[in-house]
């Protein structure tokens, strides 16, 4: 059985290189690394890791209710902060937004131009049900 791809792009959304915000391939949906940009104008909002994290998982939100997904459907998060001293700030944010069972993650320290968090999750379309109550 052959799968098809499909490019994910929220109504409000601004790539900025030769690349799909999302793609769905079957039940699976890959988003692109997203940070803290305004989809409407790409500038960058907030300067606190707090602000920034909040605006880069609604960047996510939007692209994954565009795939007919959620946060709960998330299997695999990649998350890339420019500061480490800056993870458990992250992590206080990360959890207003993800829910036991947690995506497996990774988290790494990397050079951001301009921003201090980007991150790009994996989901599967109707996993987050299936642990609804559990």
């Amino acid at each position: 059985m052959s799968m098809k791809k499909k490019a994910i792009t929220p109504r409000r959304s601004i790539c900025t290189g030769p690349y799909s915000p999302g793609i769905a391939v079957g039940d699976w949906v890959f988003v692109s690394g997203q940070g803290p940009l305004d989809p409407q104008t790409g500038q960058v909002v907030g300067d606190t890791i707090e602000e920034q994290t909040r605006r880069t998982i609604q960047n996510i939100q939007a692209i994954l209710e565009e795939a007919g997904c959620t946060l709960a459907d998330c299997v695999k998060v990649a998350v890339h902060l420019s500061d480490m001293n800056d993870y458990d700030r992250f992590n206080a944010v990360y959890t207003e937004y993800f829910a036991q069972p947690y995506p497996a993650r990774t988290l790494v320290q990397s050079v951001l131009l301009g921003i201090r968090v980007e991150i790009d999750v994996i989901a599967v379309r109707g996993a987050g049900a299936a642990h609804q109550g559990s």
